[in-house]
């Protein structure tokens, strides 16, 4: 039986391996400086930092530790936004049936020092963000360990800090509302039948018409991000070859990567909940 460290590896080698996702790296698709490979390298290497989560240890450094060591490969940032996504679902894993209330008391409970491994993580690894709103009361991410003595100055736990993004950032909206299109993923992938890869390549266009992936918002613009959710709801309707789609956003650089860790978080969840390969 897989430990729930390893369920949180596997769900980011699986979510990778998930062909056509239109604009992702995947087992038929790559960027010129970003191959599947070396995804499959950042999966493995987060897998230190997962087991910390797994075994209930604190959520900043089980993600500082897992980022350091997905970034063991030449590609840069390959799984930053899952390793989010899965780290605090592992932790609740680790504390008995993994459910919304469960991940949601996680996230709540996360610290201050939480909250410094969380922006120690970017002296790792280059990671897109946009320029933080004027009004926001936390550091910018981009400080990376610099903003440790403020953050302990502050009193600023990690919750704190998702609390402050959740508006413009999807990953930071589903960790302080309890993780609904993580928890709905999961069980669209485990109501439909056949590879678990084929499964989440299908929920991840569901998703992709379903809401702004914000991920591209901050790389191109809003524009940009509405007409990718109008792709996939045709692509859904019959009207657009995924296939095709999945060529002209790798050629145009558009990559929908908040939707695709949405689809990590939702595969471990399903194989928490015992989903057989």
């Amino acid at each position: 039986m897989r430990s729930t460290a390893q369920n949180a590896e596997l769900a980011l080698l699986l979510e990778v391996a998930s062909t056509p996702k239109p604009g992702n790296v995947d087992r038929e698709h790559e960027y010129p400086d970003l191959r599947f490979e070396q995804f499959v390298a950042g999966a493995v290497g987060a897998a230190d930092g997962l087991a910390i989560a797994g075994d209930g240890g604190p959520v900043g450094e089980a993600f500082e530790r897992a980022i350091a060591g997905m970034s063991d490969q030449r590609g840069g940032n390959t799984q930053f936004g899952a390793v989010l996504l899965v780290t605090p679902l592992a932790a609740a894993a680790a504390d008995g049936p993994l459910t919304p209330e469960t991940a949601r008391a996680v996230a709540e409970a996360t610290t201050v020092e939480d909250a410094v491994g969380f922006y120690s993580a970017f002296d790792h690894v280059d990671v897109a963000v946009d320029d933080p709103p004027s009004e926001m009361e936390v550091p910018d991410v981009r400080r990376g360990s610099d903003a440790a003595a403020a953050l302990r100055e502050e009193g600023t736990t990690l919750y704190d800090v998702m609390v402050e993004s959740a508006e413009i950032d999807g990953l930071a909206a589903e960790w302080t509302s309890g993780f609904p299109r993580t928890f709905e993923t999961a069980r669209k992938i485990e109501g439909r039948e056949g590879p678990v890869t084929d499964r989440a390549a299908a929920v991840f266009l569901e998703l992709l018409a379903e809401e702004v992936d914000t991920f591209v918002v901050t790389q191109h613009d809003v524009a940009t991000a509405r007409e990718v959710k109008r792709r996939a709801e045709a692509a859904l309707d019959g009207e657009q070859s995924v296939h095709g789609l999945a060529e002209e956003f790798v050629d145009r650089g558009i990559n929908p990567g908040t939707t695709a860790d949405i689809v990590a978080g939702g595969v471990f969840i399903a194989l928490e909940r015992g989903l057989e390969l």
